[in-house]
């Protein structure tokens, strides 16, 4: 701390100020919780009746982000293209993606985007004299799919916005300098500007995805049963929704902070490597 109050701060009693009380706090939180579930068979029921719908969440989230990423990177390449028409087409997806909310995305993509896209693929069938395809139904597609989808276009539209700014925020030398070495332009991208804008954007990348498991939860509106279906389905049987929500909220953030974690961890580790 910068000032006349400084002092204050400084010595073992400042150091104890800035310790992080927070995580005791959630670490007595989840022993506490951690004691109930094993000392109660109602808690213990609802921990594994959501811990049964983890992996659902955790696969959703794992297919959905990468893909988010490589839709916002082919996105953003648009967005910085000299050529109108593909700038153009690029700021429309993300205006249009990030205009309508995420759960509306889904109900779009699961009931007139997947339906009409098995139509195109049981005419193109059809021409082709390809049996398999022709007899393809809009069931075939697993709800998950679609959720996945629907995720990958909601936030491949953030993440061409994170790439674009940490492309743009790169000094012109950098390109000129690669291309000076006799690297193509596609060279210069991917082994010179990309690692650098990626080193820049991880922090709101970690946000994203720590975004994108929280938003995994709208699964539940098509029946996916991930930890908030099996929670809810659990309350509504048992009408334990105190418990059983209580007991979400912790999964989420349990998961959320390692995740937090995580990304941490790899920003320390870039920033060893940049020293």
């Amino acid at each position: 701390m910068i000032g006349p109050d400084a002092h204050l701060y400084s010595g073992p009693s400042g150091r104890l100020a800035r310790a992080p009380w927070w995580v005791l706090a959630l670490a007595l939180g989840a022993t506490l919780v951690a004691w109930r579930t094993a000392t109660s068979e109602v808690y213990s029921d609802i921990f594994f009746r959501i811990l049964s719908g983890l992996g659902v969440t955790l696969a959703v989230t794992a297919a959905a982000f990468p893909l988010a990423v490589a839709l916002g990177l082919a996105t953003a390449l648009g967005l910085v293209s000299p050529h109108p028409v593909r700038r153009n087409l690029a700021a429309l997806y993300v205006q249009t993606a990030r205009g309508v909310p995420v759960l509306v995305q889904i109900f779009i993509v699961a009931f007139v985007v997947v339906p009409l896209g098995v139509e195109g693929v049981r005419w193109a069938g059809a021409a082709v004299g390809s049996a398999s395809l022709a007899g393809l139904r809009a069931s075939d597609v697993s709800m998950t799919a679609r959720v996945v989808a629907a995720l990958v276009c909601a936030y491949g539209a953030f993440e061409a916005e994170t790439l674009r700014g940490g492309l743009t925020s790169l000094p012109r030398g950098q390109a000129e300098a690669a291309r000076a070495l006799g690297l193509s332009q596609r060279q210069a991208l991917f082994h010179v500007l990309l690692p650098q804008t990626f080193r820049r954007i991880l922090p709101t990348l970690g946000n994203d995805l720590i975004s994108l498991l929280k938003d995994s939860s709208l699964v539940s509106v098509l029946g996916v049963r991930d930890i908030t279906q099996e929670a809810r389905l659990y309350a509504n049987t048992t009408f334990r929704y105190t418990e059983s929500l209580t007991l979400l909220a912790l999964f989420y953030l349990a998961l959320t902070l390692l995740l937090a974690l995580g990304v941490k961890g790899l920003e320390h580790r870039y920033r060893r490597h940049a020293a």
